[in-house]
């Protein structure tokens, strides 16, 4: 047993430096040290209540009759119970002996409460244990960890929650399509019925327009001139002749409105109403102002707007009919992180994108509600601010003609049409605004080895095979050349089948930055590709071989085979990067034969042909995303580089020449609604003449004509 004295100097030295170890103990285990420190902290309650209950002891030594079992300290919840050892056994028998040496057991029973049994002393001292350990509970979490204790370690520092993975971006759904056979039927049928309205339209619209151009020139018109009841009433016949024939813009007005969205048609159709109004206060009312109802621009902008119509149904027309012509076309366009990309796919999903509103639509539905507002203000404050209530139709109607401009109707129709036909007659059709704006928002097209060079223009020069059989080399070349998926598998696949060859296994196939290509066929080491990459992987080369698209064959670093491939150019390619170049497009080279580079089309095509030439990591992947099926954006049904060119260019054509003839309407709406108004506000109607305003929406009208005309020069 150890002494006293000696055992409280061991207490002191685990008090001053808060661990269980004994300063002069140093050779205990682990399992001996957490056993010590374990039982440390109860034996010092134990001990407690002990003294607590019990007088202190005597000196007298215990009698066998005194002694009693040692009482065991009760299990807490959490805390692993202890086998014991000799350094628990210890403490536990010394405590024991302390409490019982001193205590009677029958003055015990006289404090104790009358029980129907006996209560042990060592129910009385787990009890009180219990209670002082509940009372300690705190304090016990909170005591300083030491080195070896076995209380769980609780998180302290606040830990970043791991990065959430990326959501894929969620694919555009796809709505249920009518298809595209019926959908041009159904276009075919609204565009011959506009059309067939459109010529009438057009000559009643300018028979107001002929008497104020006469009017105008000194000439005075027997009956006409002068006769305010009969000018009235013959330009309101003319007004209601036009409206009748155009009364599709009032439907397309009223079913945009119902979309919510604000168009030139809306503004168009609210002015004729107002005309005709304003011809009625003429006849009735004699303190309005004796000028010229404003019927001859209200009907010609009913005749535009109908043109424009018109022609937006005749695209759509020729769109879905050349849509119709295949339900999987052979290949489609769409869009890609780098530019717009040729892919193999489907057709659903192309109407979509086809019937979304345009940018004019949008546009106009954001500052055309502000112009209708406006020329409602500002007829008040021109008529009833000024105490000419008569006037307000009349004001109105000018101010709200000179806002819808002639221009704002044919700012998408007339631009659309004519591509649409173009790319009708080349086997080509593009998605309405949506489809053209996504392929060429990148100004930029993903080329592979099938554009540049399609089947027909790789030829072979000619062989030549170093100490082995055709055969072999041929089967080698061919392997290689499939599975890196280039142009010249069609090549090798021909020469395979004359050779009598076959395709064998290619592992670990990889590509090379210097322009190859490596795999292991049968266990050998194959290299393909061009001179400069032998010569960098330290392959021994004839002197007399100088070729600039020779591709070069090694088993295990021996050339055994030389295969002269020719590259002829193509007219339509040419022409196509032409195209290109005059589009501003930038053509990403996405190649995976070593021999198409930039220099080698300087050499083929015309010499400022200029391509974007990514590392190989970038062109391995953008010549994959050919494989994909995205949606489909336009449609191509002809192979070759000029289909897919033009139809990107033509696309980058359209969207440039509808925001600035939107741009440019929009301009001269704002400038027409403020003209007018200053001009009504001061009376000067003398200068706001119908034929006037008619002339100043017309040359708003003219860019507008020539931006059409541009978009098919390409």
């Amino acid at each position: 047993m150890i002494p006293k004295d000696e055992k409280k100097r061991n207490s002191a030295a685990f008090l001053a430096d808060g661990t269980d170890v004994p300063a002069e103990e140093t050779d205990f285990s682990l399992e001996e040290i957490l056993a010590e420190y374990g039982a440390g902290r109860e034996q010092q309650i134990l001990r407690d209540v002990e003294q607590s209950v019990c007088p202190a002891p005597s000196a007298e030594k215990p009698t066998e009759e005194t002694k009693m079992p040692p009482a065991m300290p009760p299990v807490r919840e959490g805390v692993p119970e202890i086998p014991a050892t000799a350094e628990t056994e210890r403490p536990r028998q010394g405590a024991s002996l302390h409490a019982e040496a001193p205590c009677e057991l029958f003055e015990l029973e006289k404090e104790l409460p009358k029980a129907p049994r006996p209560i042990s002393l060592e129910e009385v001292v787990g009890s009180t244990v219990d209670a002082v350990m509940e009372e300690h509970r705190e304090p016990l979490l909170q005591r300083p960890r030491g080195l070896f204790s076995r209380r769980r370690l609780e998180e302290t520092e606040e830990l970043y929650a791991p990065p959430q993975p990326e959501e894929e971006p969620q694919a555009e759904p796809v709505e249920p399509e009518m298809d595209p056979w019926d959908a041009s039927e159904q276009y075919r049928s609204e565009y011959h019925r506009r059309r067939g309205g459109l010529l009438a339209a057009a000559v009643a619209a300018l028979v107001p327009s002929v008497p104020l151009l006469l009017e105008r020139q000194g000439f005075l018109i027997p009956v006409w001139s002068g006769d305010i009841q009969l000018q009235t009433m013959v330009l309101l016949g003319c007004l209601a002749v036009v409206a009748l024939l155009c009364r599709s813009v009032f439907a397309k007005g009223v079913r945009m409105l119902c979309r919510k969205r604000c168009t030139s048609e809306l503004l168009i159709s609210l002015s004729a109403i107002l005309t005709a109004g304003d011809c009625v206060m003429r006849l009735l009312e004699p303190g309005r102002s004796a000028t010229m109802p404003y019927v001859s621009v209200s009907a010609l902008a009913l005749v535009f707007a109908l043109w424009g119509d018109s022609r937006e149904s005749r695209g759509r027309y020729d769109t879905f009919r050349a849509a119709a012509m295949d339900d999987e076309p052979p290949y489609l366009v769409t869009e890609t992180g780098r530019g717009a990309c040729k892919q193999r796919g489907e057709l659903p999903g192309f109407y979509t994108a086809a019937m979304r509103d345009d940018a004019a639509t949008l546009w106009q539905t954001v500052l055309l509600p502000v112009v209708l507002m406006a020329s409602l203000v500002f007829a008040g404050l021109s008529s009833l601010g000024q105490g000419r209530g008569a006037d307000f139709l009349l004001n109105w109607s000018a101010i709200l003609a000179s806002g819808a401009t002639f221009a704002l109707p044919l700012c998408w129709g007339l631009p659309f049409s004519k591509l649409a036909a173009h790319l009708q007659k080349t086997g080509c059709a593009v998605g309405g605004w949506l489809g053209a704006e996504k392929i060429s928002r990148k100004k930029s097209m993903i080329l592979t080895d099938a554009d540049l060079f399609p089947p027909g223009t790789i030829q072979l020069n000619g062989v030549k095979v170093f100490g082995e059989e055709m055969r072999k080399a041929t089967s080698y070349a061919a392997t290689m050349a499939r599975a890196a998926g280039s142009g010249l598998e069609r090549l090798f696949d021909g020469l395979v089948r004359s050779e009598g060859g076959h395709y064998e296994k290619a592992d670990d196939f990889s590509f090379f930055e210097e322009g190859g290509w490596s795999a292991t066929i049968h266990g050998e080491s194959v290299l393909m590709g061009t001179a400069s990459f032998m010569r960098k992987m330290e392959v021994r080369m004839p002197g007399n071989i100088n070729l600039k698209t020779g591709m070069f064959l090694t088993v295990d670093h021996q050339l055994i085979a030389v295969f002269a491939v020719k590259y002829n150019p193509a007219e339509n390619v040419d022409f196509a990067l032409r195209m290109m170049r005059r589009s501003r497009i930038m053509p990403i080279l996405a190649s995976r034969d070593p021999n198409i580079t930039p220099s080698l089309l300087k050499r083929k095509f015309y010499k400022g042909v200029k391509v974007e030439y990514p590392n190989l990591t970038t062109r391995v992947a953008l010549s994959e995303a050919e494989k994909d099926r995205g949606l489909p954006r336009a449609l191509l049904f002809r192979e070759g580089l000029l289909p897919y060119a033009e139809t990107v260019a033509g696309s980058r054509r359209l969207c440039k020449a509808v925001r600035r003839a939107t741009l440019l309407g929009l301009l001269g709406s704002a400038a027409g609604t403020l003209l007018s108004f200053y001009l009504v506000s001061m009376g000067a109607y003398s200068l706001l003449t119908p034929l006037a305003l008619e002339v100043f929406l017309l040359l708003w009208t003219l860019p507008v004509l020539l931006m059409t005309e541009w978009t098919g020069w390409y």
